[in-house]
């Protein structure tokens, strides 16, 4: 009997992400609301991370995506010599006038994360409080961060993890809102796996599960204030019809009741984030 070969089904590569387009619309995403009003809530969270890195006065530091400076401030009272980092502008004005109000000594400079306008180890330590890992290029993120610290340098950040409050918010949008085929999910970066291959020379990589806590006056609350003034949220809701934007605001109660430990009406909600250290080679 005569044996015929099969030839075996063809592969579907995975789909090439347009990078810059995603960028511009992240970019336009974050640049909506005012995300300070959500970020200066997570200012423990910088406090935290410079003490995870036994941060010294007199080292150089770079903070990037920095947002509103929670961990530019947060290094900044620490006398380091901070250099505070995003590609929105007005986010930077934020951190500007938060240090100005303190009288702390901070250096604000407009930069993208995948391209930072400085020179090979430049800076001792290098840091992103939920930031970096919202890059469309994450490989490229890595490298660049890696690149401007000096060696033995640490690199710290603090990610928000799939599995936990943010993440799930991200996933419950993204049903509504698919993102771009082949985008890879920020919230990897919340996950030691991945950290390892954004990281693959470092000398060491700490991860440690952390839990920063929202509270709000009530769900409803929480909900207000994310969908005016968080940008990935705002936008979101901006961008489906009416019944979907109902849809969606069902969800998202859905979801903090499934994470609200608060049984008097308001709202505490733990999310859980990964908090990393990687020492340079």
């Amino acid at each position: 009997m005569q044996t015929v070969a099969m030839t075996p089904a063809p592969v579907a590569a995975a789909p090439i992400p347009d990078l810059v387009a995603l960028k511009t619309r992240q970019q336009g995403a974050w640049a909506s609301g005012n995300y300070a009003v959500v970020g200066t809530t997570l200012q423990i969270v910088g406090e935290t991370l410079c003490e995870a890195l036994d941060l010294r006065s007199g080292e150089r530091v770079l903070d990037v995506a920095a947002g509103n400076g929670n961990a530019t401030l947060a290094a900044a009272r620490r006398f380091a010599v901070v250099t505070s980092t995003d590609y929105v502008p007005a986010l930077l004005e934020r951190g500007r006038a938060r240090a100005e109000a303190e009288g702390l000594k901070v250096a604000f400079q407009t930069a993208d994360a995948e391209a930072l306008p400085f020179e090979d180890e430049t800076f001792d330590v290098v840091v992103s409080t939920f930031g970096v890992m919202f890059t469309p290029n994450q490989d490229q993120a890595a490298r660049e961060m890696v690149r401007v610290c000096r060696p033995a340098g640490r690199i710290g950040m603090a990610n928000w993890t799939p599995d936990g409050f943010i993440g799930q918010l991200f996933r419950t949008i993204g049903q509504h809102l698919p993102p771009p085929p082949g985008a890879r999910s920020p919230a990897l970066w919340g996950t030691e796996a991945h950290l390892e291959i954004l990281f693959p020379n470092a000398r060491e990589i700490t991860a440690q599960h952390k839990a920063f806590t929202f509270r709000y006056r009530s769900p409803a609350h929480w909900l207000e204030v994310f969908r005016t003034w968080y940008g990935p949220v705002h936008k979101a809701f901006a961008a489906l019809p009416e019944d979907g934007q109902s849809a969606l605001a069902q969800e998202l109660l859905a979801l903090i009741t499934r994470f609200n430990r608060a049984t008097d009406g308001t709202m505490v909600v733990p999310s859980d984030y990964l908090e990393v250290i990687v020492t340079k080679a």
